[in-house]
C-alpha cells in the first residue's frame, strides 16, 4: 500500500496513484522482465510529483518476444472511478530502434480535436506518456538495449468503467483515459473536474463554436430538454465551479453564454459566491431574507424565511404574500450585476429555475439570446 498522507481540515487522507503511475510501472516492468528474461514481483518507479512507488505485479506472462503485467490503480482515500482496476501494459520487440506507445483494449480513442492528442490516436495525456517512454528508455539503458519496443497499455475494464467518467462529453470512444500530471491522486481533490471542465471548453473552442450553454449538472440538462433547440448548442456541465468555468470561457473566446441553474445553487451567485459547493458557503435562507426585506416583506415573513429549509419552502412563503416576482427580481438584478462583471467581454445571459415552479428569474437580454440561439440551431 502507498503511504503517503496529506491533511484536509482534521482529517488525515491517504494519497493514491494515478493511471499513468500504472502503466508506467507496468510498463518498466514488462521491460525489465523481455530484456532480462527474469520475472519479478513488483516494481517501482519515482512520480514527477517526487514520490517514489512501488506496486505489485498482476497477471505476469514471459516469453522470447513479449512481457506483459498489469498494476492495480490505488486511489487512496479518494472517490475515483477507477479506483481498484488493472492497468496493463505489454511490451514487445520491434526493428526500428523506436520506443512506441499505444493504447489497447479498454483505452481509449480520441474522436474530436482540441485534446493533447490528435483523433484517432489512443487517449493517454502527455506526462503518462512522457513517464512511459522516459521509464522504458532508462531500462533500454540499463541493459544496453539499441533496439525498438512496442509498448501497448490496456485496461480490460476500461470501456465499462468509462460510462462512469466524462470521456464522452469529451469525444473519448471505447475505453478510459490515461491520465495525470503530478501521478499522485490527492484525496478528494476538485482539480480533475476543473481540468475536466476546461478540457470540455477547449475542445468546443477547436470547433470554432463560440456560443455555449452551461448547466451546473442534470438538474440543468433535464430542463434544457423543453427547448429542443438547446440541444443543438454546445452544452456542458461546470458542476460548482461557475467562476472557473467563465474564466475558461473568456480565456477560450466565447461570445454568447448561457447559465441555466436551480435557484438553490444560483441564488449564491447574488452574493458572488462563484464556487457554489456548500463547502465554501450556504447562505441560501439569509440572501432570500435579505432580498425579501427590502422588497417589502414584513418581520414575520422575514423569520420564517430565515427558518425555512429549501429554496423552494422559501417561494411557497414568498407567494403566500405575492411577493415572489419581486423578490426573484432582486435577486436576479444582483446576479446579473455579479456575473456579467465577472464576464466582462462576454454576451452572458442567465435563467433560474426549479423544478417544483420551473422559470423564477431571467437576465434582461435572456429573450434576445434565446431567440438567437433558436435561429442558430441547425
Amino acid at each position: 500500500m502507498f503511504e503517503h498522507y496529506i491533511t484536509k481540515g482534521r482529517k488525515k487522507l491517504r494519497c493514491g496513484y494515478t493511471t499513468g503511475t500504472c502503466a508506467t510501472i507496468a510498463a518498466k516492468a514488462s521491460a525489465l522482465m523481455l530484456l532480462s528474461q527474469n520475472t519479478a514481483s513488483k516494481a517501482d518507479i519515482m512520480t514527477p510529483k517526487g514520490l517514489k512507488v512501488e506496486a505489485m505485479l498482476h497477471d505476469i506472462i514471459l516469453n522470447e518476444e513479449k512481457a506483459s503485467c498489469a498494476v492495480e490503480k490505488d486511489s487512496g482515500d479518494d472517490i475515483d472511478a477507477t479506483r481498484g482496476m488493472l492497468i496493463y501494459a505489454e511490451v514487445s520487440f520491434r526493428d526500428d530502434g523506436k520506443i512506441i506507445v499505444d493504447g489497447g483494449k479498454g483505452i481509449g480513442r480520441v474522436t474530436r480535436r482540441g485534446l493533447q492528442q490528435n483523433v484517432g490516436e489512443a487517449a493517454i495525456n502527455k506526462v503518462p506518456m512522457q513517464m512511459i517512454e522516459e521509464a522504458v528508455l532508462k531500462v533500454c539503458k540499463e541493459y544496453r538495449y539499441t533496439g525498438g519496443l512496442n509498448v501497448i497499455i490496456s485496461a480490460p475494464m476500461g470501456e465499462e468503467i468509462a460510462k462512469k467518467t466524462f470521456n464522452a462529453n469529451l469525444g473519448i470512444e471505447g475505453g478510459i483515459s490515461i491520465l495525470g500530471t503530478t501521478g499522485i491522486v490527492e484525496p478528494q481533490s476538485l482539480q480533475a473536474l476543473v481540468d475536466t471542465i476546461e478540457a470540455e471548453i477547449k475542445m468546443i473552442s477547436a470547433e470554432h463554436k463560440k456560443d455555449i450553454i452551461i448547466t451546473p449538472g442534470n438538474y440543468g440538462e433535464d430542463f434544457l430538454k423543453s427547448y429542443p433547440f438547446a440541444e443543438k448548442i454546445p452544452q456542458i456541465k461546470c458542476a460548482n465551479f461557475i467562476g472557473e468555468t467563465i474564466d475558461f470561457l473568456l480565456n477560450y473566446g466565447f461570445e454568447n453564454v448561457l447559465l441555466v441553474g436551480h435557484i438553490g445553487k444560483f441564488v449564491k451567485l447574488s452574493a458572488n459566491m462563484l464556487n457554489t459547493h456548500s463547502m465554501y458557503g450556504d447562505g441560501r435562507a439569509e440572501i432570500i431574507t435579505a432580498h425579501a426585506g427590502v422588497s417589502g416583506a414584513d418581520k414575520e415573513i422575514l423569520i420564517r424565511l430565515m427558518n425555512s429549509v429549501t429554496t423552494d419552502e422559501a417561494i411557497e412563503i414568498l407567494d403566500e404574500v405575492h411577493l415572489r416576482d419581486r423578490v426573484m427580481a432582486s435577486l436576479m438584478e444582483k446576479i446579473e450585476h455579479n456575473i456579467k462583471r465577472k464576464a466582462e467581454g462576454l454576451n452572458t445571459e442567465i435563467m433560474i429555475y426549479s423544478n417544483q415552479w420551473g422559470i423564477l428569474a431571467k437576465s434582461s437580454g435572456l429573450d434576445r439570446l434565446m431567440a438567437y440561439f433558436r435561429e442558430i440551431a441547425p
